[in-house]
């Protein structure tokens, strides 16, 4: 097929919210000749960012869904996937992860390492993607990227060395200083396209002399040559510093830093440079695959076209063409008209049109190749399904799924309205498993359930905009839980005699509390008195009661239910007898058990000016948040605490007018905690009134 697969790229872009990444991904199509004009995100021109596609993300200016795109470098290839900060928006990034094989983590020189960075850094780590880190905004008042290189060590515990320094900062930015060549480049003509190398400015001599001794000392561990050399004090091939510090990033222990302003147009083409230099190709990631047919068991994948097919559906989009499908293909080869099977789905289907995207554009192709990134038409599938060819049955491992915490009750306005609703729904679910819907069967009303405010309140947008479905929410509902606080003892008999042959049951044992999991079943049953066949009876009986606990009808969760005696009936026993005595005896026991509410508690981090510091904690405590450290760093302040989420509601309006609008906060879930006394007496009176309103109809 003619690509060569070592000069391919699978990278994305991630960090904190507003630290640039949108604005870099334009340059970077701008430098590669993607685009031939320059657009800002929030730009006066009218055109916006042309990554952020949607309406919605250009009048927020924040990205929610990543796009991806396929640029072409030097000789090289770069498959680039915009990723979004907001941490209400994870399964995005997540998902983006899974497919990537190197990352550029952007930060902004002002902003250093913020809270958002954290959770990236921690999302890169666990799926082991090799990063770069940019320093952006290097023209801002105040940015100072040496600061920056020691937070990433310090709070991310990042290896991270400078292989660039700034020449000039704030207003006075020229350009960097390349540690590798030791010469100074800079970036002129009005767009910053023109490179002009020249010899380091003298006041800069000793600094870079300084910073580049130490980027060698920290490669020389990744080159015995390169150390013989750095240690003799002889000169060190260029070459020989780019294998080793390639070797140091794939190995994720060192990150080059390398800075620039993606808005003043300094710096993207040697970042491009390092992407090409130092990110892995895909033959240098180690992807494997599950064999379904053996015990799951771990298959390494090769890029290799000759092999049967293996690719990653990661992302699905009902484009304004119908759905498409973003398929990374790991193994083997994509060509229009192969068969593929969906293995979790167990359908055939043919691949129909292959296209490449580029953010909402496409161009048809024939063909994809192993390591590449494509998109498939009118492919019923859903997230995270992988598709094979050649008769092999493999599953990429799942993606993590985090529960949704928040839910809200909607209502359509009208009759056209609700059936748009169903459209929508239906669409959001599939494309987002973090996004889910279900019909209360008491209140009869269509509950959304997500992972924070902003998540559902896109939603709701995208429902009004692209659907033009009018809704009525209610109020944001909490997921909580119920739990048993102490060990109870059950013995219950359940018996029914209706003409011809009853129902019999006897189940006995306890219920106690256990730390971590939902729910665990211990059959000590001797000497068969429960007929071995009516064991997974109970089992099914106790998992049916936890489904909703007698307190506030929410889920029950952390116990163990033990059985050790019983008796049945040779006639009158049976499948559901036996339920309906665990369930029976599951209800005996938990009011004994002095059962408890659990409510979701929220990981809350917020930062913003010193000044306002004392305001910040106000607002936690008086949401019951309990304060878990703060962290001043000149005259920026981060708050981390954790709160219930019942009191995080509204919480961005009131933090705005706390601090003049200049603070911000992200939150997530964290832990199940107890309800204290006071409000678990109101929600449970609130539950029995709604009961006794329910009954009365």
């Amino acid at each position: 097929m003619g690509i060569d697969i070592t000069k391919m790229r699978n990278i994305g872009i991630s960090a904190h919210i507003d630290s640039g990444k949108t604005t870099l991904s334009e340059r970077i199509l701008f430098f590669s000749n993607k685009i031939h004009a320059i657009h800002e995100v929030r730009g006066k021109d009218g055109v916006g960012a042309t990554m952020d596609h949607m309406e919605l993300e250009r009048e927020r200016g924040i990205t929610i869904q990543s796009a991806a795109t396929q640029v072409n470098w030097k000789e090289y290839t770069i498959n680039l996937i915009d990723t979004p900060g907001h941490v209400d928006f994870t399964i995005e990034v997540e998902r983006s992860l899974r497919v990537l094989d190197g990352a550029i983590l952007v930060l902004c020189a002002v902003g250093g390492v913020q809270s958002q960075s954290i959770t990236v850094d921690r999302q890169l780590k666990r799926y082991h993607v090799p990063r770069i880190a940019f320093i952006n905004k290097c023209d801002r008042t105040g940015a100072n990227p040496f600061k920056v290189r020691m937070q990433l060590r310090e709070k991310l515990g990042l290896p991270a060395v400078m292989i660039q320094i700034p020449i000039g900062l704030e207003d006075k930015l020229e350009g960097v200083v390349d540690l590798i060549t030791m010469k100074a480049v800079y970036f002129d003509g009005g767009e910053g396209t023109d490179i002009r190398m020249a010899e380091i400015p003298a006041h800069l001599k000793a600094d870079a002399e300084k910073y580049r001794e130490e980027m060698l000392d920290a490669i020389s561990m990744f080159s015995d040559e390169l150390a013989e050399l750095f240690l003799g004090g002889e000169a060190i091939p260029e070459e020989l510093i780019h294998k080793a510090i390639r070797k140091g990033t794939l190995a994720e222990q060192f990150v080059p830093v390398m800075m620039g302003s993606a808005y003043k147009n300094k710096g993207i083409q040697t970042l491009l440079d390092g992407v090409t230099s130092y990110l892995p190709d895909p033959t240098e990631v180690e992807n494997y695959a599950l064999d379904l047919d053996n015990n799951e068991e771990k298959v390494i994948l090769k890029p290799n076209d000759k092999l049967p097919t293996v690719a990653l559906g990661f992302k699905l989009e009902d484009g304004q063409y119908g759905q498409l499908t973003y398929v990374r293909i790991y193994q083997g080869s994509l060509k229009k008209g192969d068969e593929l099977y969906n293995t979790r789905a167990r359908k055939k289907f043919k691949v129909g049109r292959l296209v490449r995207m580029h953010s909402n554009s496409m161009e048809d192709i024939t063909e994809g190749a192993p390591g590449d990134i494509v998109a498939l038409f009118g492919i019923d599938c859903a997230s995270g399904d992988t598709f094979c060819g050649g008769g092999v049955n493999y599953a990429m491992s799942s993606m993590f799924v985090p529960e949704p915490v928040i839910s809200l009750a909607i209502t359509p306005k009208d009759k056209k309205s609700a059936d748009q609703m169903a459209k929508a729904l239906n669409r959001f679910t599939k494309e987002d498993p973090t996004f889910q819907t279900y019909v209360d069967p008491e209140s009869n009303q269509t509950i959304i359930k997500g992972m924070g405010e902003l998540h559902l309140e896109v939603y709701i947008e995208r429902m009004r905009r692209e659907y033009k479905c009018e809704v009525d929410t209610g109020m944001p509902q909490v997921a909580y839980r119920e739990a048993i606080t102490q060990r109870a003892e059950f013995n219950y008999t359940h018996k029914k005699q209706t003409g011809g042959s009853g129902q019999y049951g006897r189940v006995a044992g306890y219920m106690e509390p256990m730390d971590s999991g939902d729910y665990e079943f211990v059959n000590n049953i001797k000497g068969g008195v429960i007929p071995n066949e009516y064991i997974p009876s109970c089992d099914k009986g106790f998992k049916e009661a936890m489904k909703r606990g007698s307190l506030i009808g929410f889920p029950i969760v952390n116990v163990r239910m033990v059985i050790s005696d019983g008796q049945y009936h040779p006639v009158d026993s049976s499948d559901i007898a036996f339920q309906m005595a665990a369930i029976g005896g599951f209800r005996e026991a938990y009011n004994k058990a002095k059962p408890a509410i659990l409510e979701p508690i929220m990981k809350v981090s917020v930062e913003g000016p010193t000044e306002f510091q004392g305001n910040i904690f106000a607002s936690i405590n008086q949401r019951r948040g309990i304060i878990s450290s703060s962290t001043e760093d000149g005259s920026f302040s981060r708050v981390e605490a954790e709160v219930p989420l019942s009191e995080m509601f509204g919480y961005s309006t009131v933090l705005r007018s706390l601090t003049q609008g200049k603070a911000e906060f992200t939150m997530e879930f964290e832990k199940y905690g107890k309800v204290p006394s006071s409000i678990s007496d109101t929600l449970i009176k609130e539950y029995e009134e709604k009961r006794r309103k329910e009954q009365q109809k």
